[in-house]
């Protein structure tokens, strides 16, 4: 279960010149109850929705109202976040699963099945500094995928894999999904969350415009 009540967040901006800062409003009093399985968020750059799954991952607080999230968090918002570049992927399998809330014990346990899945295999004592952005997320989807999360965030990345790991990776999300974890994607992809989400919420400047299935929710952002 996740709920966001009366949620708002702002951040300064600079004003025009001998006028000092003011504020730009991400979100615009939110308030969702999500026990859905399946929740999609789309809309166009800028309209909140990337702020809203920051919110729930707990990466970002709101300036007013609350977030709630019942159970383990994990996933991808960002491209290398967890990452240490200097580390070879090894070590930031251990890095990042621990902030991910994993011990070191666990890693053990799932460490070759972190690897294969990720298929860099050869790679993995490399430094990642030297890894590309769809090296960067095969290791980071693996991580992830394998800390065993209740709520697993996706936030478009998947975009910057190649096709056949891209098909890998929404098979393992459906894997997750049968086994009752909740997923909570933000993409532009309208046919990818078409296929795999029930729910979908249109989000523009801050505000929630629709509410409802994400078939219905997808015409209504394409204007149909």
């Amino acid at each position: 279960m996740i709920q966001l009540q009366g949620v708002s967040v702002r951040v300064p901006v600079p004003g025009a010149p001998g006028q000092g800062w003011g504020t730009r409003t991400l979100l615009d009093d939110i308030s969702l109850d999500l026990p859905e399985r399946r929740v999609a968020f789309i809309g166009a750059n800028g309209s909140g929705k990337s702020t809203t799954l920051k919110l729930i991952s707990g990466v970002m607080r709101p300036d007013e109202g609350t977030v709630g999230v019942r159970g383990k968090v994990a996933g991808l918002i960002e491209v290398g976040a967890g990452f240490h570049h200097d580390l070879p992927g090894r070590d930031n399998v251990y890095l990042n699963g621990a902030i991910l809330g994993m011990t070191q014990e666990q890693i053990d346990e799932r460490f070759d099945d972190i690897v294969e899945f990720s298929e860099i295999g050869e790679f993995i004592d490399t430094e990642v500094k030297f890894y590309s952005s769809g090296m960067y997320l095969r290791l980071a989807f693996a991580v992830a995928v394998h800390t065993d999360p209740d709520v697993f965030l996706v936030d478009e990345i998947l975009a910057v894999g190649d096709e056949p790991f891209q098909r890998k990776c929404i098979a393992k999300i459906k894997e997750l999904v049968a086994r009752g974890k909740t997923l909570v994607v933000v993409s532009h992809d309208l046919d990818l969350v078409a296929d795999i989400c029930d729910r979908g919420i249109v989000m523009e400047k801050g505000r929630l415009v629709f509410d409802g299935p994400c078939d219905d929710a997808v015409a209504f952002l394409r204007g149909e």
